[in-house]
């Protein structure tokens, strides 16, 4: 299995695990989001938990799935 070194983003070399992170994130914040927009997040006891184990779901996603190897 062939793990990729770096990605190369505006000559800037970025590791693959800091582009997933910086993605999920990003889905993490749109899915917060949505979730404060349809009042569902009063359901969760401590909703900024509920964020940062989205960010780390996400994170684990893309990395797994979605970083090229």
């Amino acid at each position: 299995m062939r793990i990729p070194s770096e990605f190369a983003i505006g000559g800037v070399y970025m590791p693959p695990l800091l582009v997933a992170a910086i993605v999920g994130t990003a889905l993490a914040v749109v899915t917060a989001r949505w979730l404060n927009r349809k009042r569902l997040s009063r359901y969760f006891f401590y909703p900024p938990l509920v964020f940062v184990a989205m960010t780390v779901i996400y994170t684990i996603v893309i990395g797994t799935f979605l970083i090229p190897v």
